[in-house]
């Protein structure tokens, strides 16, 4: 058994061992007005695309036929591990579960003026998570309220959720979901850049999400919003890109400041299959930063690609490794994220190494050590 058949089957075998288990309904969005005692509570603003139920404040897989608003308030257990969800098995507990304490569908304008209230006298800044293929409505909106927990940056988090099938088989048809969504991120991104009550916006696209964020920043370009584009900082976790086409887009996209920054990952299964259902074209986010053709090309798009393998994971496809990086954020930080000589705030190949107890730098330049504990 080659490789890559190998993938494919470990791929599908997972898929049907979580089928089993069962993966969180909609249930998980019932409002539940009682949180626990040392528990965390972080509010969520969604964008969508998705057809919903205003009853239930339900999203679902079909499609809308224009964005809806909303604003989730999420509880976090006391005994939250960094990096995981902690998903109810059975009844909702908020001692040991994350769950939903209110939610409320706004109006545009109501979204608008929300998003870009003052916090602590200033404007706030803004993250934008654009989620990839195979997520539910509910596991999305989790998502980002974990990393948001996780970080402990101030700000306010918007989730941008696209019309995924929520299912493995619906590959295809959530590539098709994502492409209806452009316009609609688009227009998201140009609301909060054009906004002088907002700080810094920082978007961040996974797997195929990551390839709705790259065309969202192409057509930015092409419609000659530049001034949009200029205020984003765009990281872009596993891409499920082909990197021709990659390379197509930053052809129109051009550089940007502070460089566009992909997270990549050696062994990831999920892109692993991605290459063979579209015969063997490499994926962005599997990219090798050791090899120096990579490295040399990083640096000629001025672009930042940053290896995250050695990141421990619990997520079978070694696909999710990107949200161990929000519990690592204050420490990253606390580094100013670069290296003795600013390197890492540059274009070009880096590695994000296992931290350690104290840092002086957490990365690696292009196989060469930047700095030491």
């Amino acid at each position: 058994m080659t490789k890559i058949n190998f993938y494919v089957v470990l791929l599908f075998s997972a898929c049907f061992l979580a089928g089993c288990a069962g993966r969180p309904g909609p249930e998980v969005l019932q409002a539940m007005p009682v949180s626990a005692p040392g528990a965390k509570t972080v509010t969520i603003y969604v964008a969508t695309t998705r057809d919903g139920n205003p009853a239930s404040g339900v999203f679902t897989s079909n499609r809308a036929a224009q964005m809806s608003y909303a604003r989730f308030t999420i509880s976090i257990p006391p005994a939250h591990k960094p990096g995981n969800i902690e998903w109810p098995n059975g009844k909702s507990n908020a001692a040991t579960d994350f769950v939903t304490i209110e939610r409320h569908l706004l109006d545009r304008s109501s979204f608008e003026r929300e998003i870009s209230r003052k916090r602590n006298g200033a404007p706030p800044d803004i993250g934008v998570f654009v989620h990839g293929y195979n997520t539910n409505f509910q596991e999305a909106l989790f998502r980002m309220a974990q990393m948001t927990v996780d970080s402990g940056a101030a700000g306010v988090p918007i989730l941008f959720a696209w019309p995924s099938e929520g299912r493995v088989s619906g590959y295809v048809a959530d590539k098709d979901a994502v492409t209806y969504s452009r316009d609609q991120l688009v227009d998201l991104l140009t609301m909060l850049a054009t906004k002088p009550s907002t700080g810094e916006i920082t978007i961040i696209g996974h797997s195929m999400g990551a390839w709705l964020t790259t065309e969202a920043l192409r057509q930015l370009r092409l419609t000659g919003k530049n001034k949009v584009v200029d205020r984003l900082h765009v990281i872009l976790a596993a891409p499920d890109i082909d990197v021709d086409v990659f390379r197509a887009q930053l052809k129109v996209i051009g550089p940007l400041s502070p460089p566009l920054t992909i997270l990549v990952s050696r062994d990831d299964v999920a892109l692993s299959v991605s290459e063979l259902l579209s015969t063997e074209r490499q994926r962005v986010g599997k990219l090798d930063v050791n090899d120096p053709r990579v490295a040399s090309a990083a640096r000629e798009a001025k672009v930042r690609i940053i290896d995250i393998s050695e990141l421990q994971t619990s997520d079978r496809f070694k696909h999710n490794r990107f949200v161990a990086l929000a519990a690592l954020h204050p420490r990253i930080e606390a580094t100013d994220g670069r290296g003795p000589g600013g390197e890492v705030r540059q274009a070009g190949a880096f590695v994000l190494r296992a931290l350690g107890a104290t840092i002086s730098s957490p990365f690696v330049i292009a196989g060469k050590v930047v700095g030491g504990e």
